[in-house]
C-alpha cells in the first residue's frame, strides 16, 4: 500500500502557508519591539523628570514613618489611645516585561521528499533473505550468525511482525527507505510541528504586546503625548505635585520630631490621626 501521507503538491502549498505564517509573526514582533522602544523611551523621561522626587519623597515617608511610630509608642507608655502606623510602600518604578526569546523550528527531514510507499511485508522478507541468507555469508562464522538471524526473519514473518523484519534489515545495514517507504510521514510530522511551533509563539507575542497596550504607562504615554501636542508640559505640572507633597512631609517631619506627649499629648494625638487618615491605619 502507498503511503500517501502528504504528497509534494501538498508539502509544497503547506511550505507556502507556513512562510506566510512566519512572516506575519516576524510582523508581530516588530510591531512589539517598536512599541516597546517608544514606551520604554518615555519611561526614560518619566523616571529622569520623576524619579529622584519619588525617591526624596519615600525617604522623607520613611523619616515619617520612624517618626510616628516613636510618637505612638510614647503615647502608649502613658497610657493614651494612639493609631497603629502603617510602613508606607515604595514607589516602585515602571518597568516593561521583556519578549521571550523565540525556539529554533525543528530541523526538516534531510532529502527532501521521497514519495515511496512501505514494501509489503512479503517483499520486506524477501530483502531480509537475499541479505542474511546463511549461503551468502563469506565466511563459517557469519554463517552461524545468518542462521540465527534468518530464524528470527521466518519466525516474524510467520507471525506478520512486520518491525522485527524491519529492524533486523535496519541492522544489516538496508536502505531504510527501501525498509520502510519514502519519508512522506515524517515531512507531514515536521510541517506539523513547525506550524504548532509558530502560532504557539505568535500567541505569546501577541499576548505581550496586549500587555503593552493596557500597561499604565501607555495610557500615560498617549494623555502626555496629546498634551504636548498642545503645548502644554504634564510631566513639569507632575512634578510641581510631588516637590509640593515634599515641602508638606517635611512640615510634617519636623512637627513629628518635635511634639513630646508629656506636654502637648492632644496635639499628638490629632497629628497621629491625621496621618493614619492619609496613609491608612496598619491592620
Amino acid at each position: 500500500m502507498a503511503n500517501r501521507a502528504i504528497t509534494r503538491h501538498e508539502l509544497e502549498r503547506r511550505r507556502a502557508q507556513l512562510g506566510d505564517l512566519q512572516r506575519y509573526l516576524a510582523s508581530q514582533e516588530q510591531e512589539f519591539a517598536t512599541l516597546r522602544g517608544r514606551l520604554q523611551d518615555f519611561i526614560d523621561r518619566y523616571n529622569e523628570a520623576l524619579g529622584p522626587l519619588y525617591l526624596e519623597l519615600d525617604a522623607l515617608e520613611s523619616q515619617l514613618h520612624c517618626a510616628t511610630s516613636y510618637l505612638a509608642e510614647a503615647l502608649r507608655r502613658h497610657g493614651l489611645e494612639a493609631p497603629a502606623q502603617r510602613p508606607p510602600q515604595a514607589t516602585a518604578l515602571p518597568r516593561l516585561s521583556q519578549l521571550p526569546a523565540g525556539a529554533p523550528l525543528p530541523a526538516e527531514p534531510p532529502g527532501g521528499l521521497v514519495e515511496l510507499g512501505p514494501p509489503t511485508l512479503k517483499t520486506l522478507y524477501r530483502r531480509a533473505a537475499m541479505r542474511l541468507h546463511p549461503d551468502l555469508a563469506p565466511s563459517e562464522a557469519q554463517r552461524a550468525s545468518r542462521e540465527q538471524q534468518m530464524m528470527q526473519v521466518n519466525e516474524a514473518y510467520a507471525a506478520g511482525d512486520r518491525s522485527r523484519i524491519e529492524a533486523l534489515l535496519l541492522a544489516a545495514g538496508e536502505d531504510p527507505v527501501k525498509v520502510s517507504g519514502g519519508n512522506a510521514d515524517a515531512q507531514r510530522h515536521w510541517l506539523a510541528h513547525c506550524e504548532q511551533a509558530v502560532q504557539g509563539r505568535l500567541r505569546v507575542v501577541q499576548a505581550h504586546l496586549v500587555t503593552l497596550q493596557i500597561h499604565p504607562m501607555h495610557r500615560l504615554w498617549q494623555a502626555v503625548t496629546q498634551a504636548e501636542a498642545q503645548a502644554l508640559d504634564p510631566l513639569a505640572v507632575m512634578a510641581c505635585r510631588l516637590r509640593q507633597q515634599i515641602a508638606e512631609r517635611r512640615r510634617e517631619l519636623y512637627i513629628g520630631q518635635r511634639l513630646q506627649p508629656e506636654s502637648s499629648a492632644d496635639l499628638a494625638q490629632a497629628f497621629l490621626y491625621r496621618r493614619a487618615e492619609r496613609v491608612g491605619v496598619a491592620a
